[in-house]
């Protein structure tokens, strides 16, 4: 695989659809590095290499736990094309769910 393959970005997004605050982590090829605080039910959307993994951490009683490990093509977000009759911007697909439509432009 060359070079330009491996760091090709995709847009991302993760819901938090717990009640508690989580880390989402993400490491992808030739270093990259991401670490974001995501709050209860938030939508962070980002940008990594399509070859990343994200893993999904959270405080225990013990300390940090991982509660999932996801790849990044998972979470891939997707542009809807948009009925002429709704003004604003495209529906967005976040792992496989709808965004809510106050996080749309518009």
């Amino acid at each position: 695989m060359d070079q330009l393959a491996r760091s090709e970005q995709v847009d991302c997004g993760y819901r938090n659809g717990s009640d508690r605050m989580i880390i989402l982590r993400c490491i992808g090829p030739d270093q990259f590095f991401l670490e974001r605080v995501v709050f209860p039910f938030e939508l962070l959307t980002f940008q990594c290499p399509a070859r990343s993994e994200v893993e999904i951490w959270t405080h225990g009683l013990g300390g940090p736990e991982l509660l999932e490990s996801i790849e990044a093509c998972e979470l891939v977000m997707e542009s809807a094309p948009v009925p002429e009759a709704v003004a604003g911007g495209a529906e967005l697909a976040v792992g496989g769910i709808e965004a809510n439509p106050w996080l749309q432009a518009g």
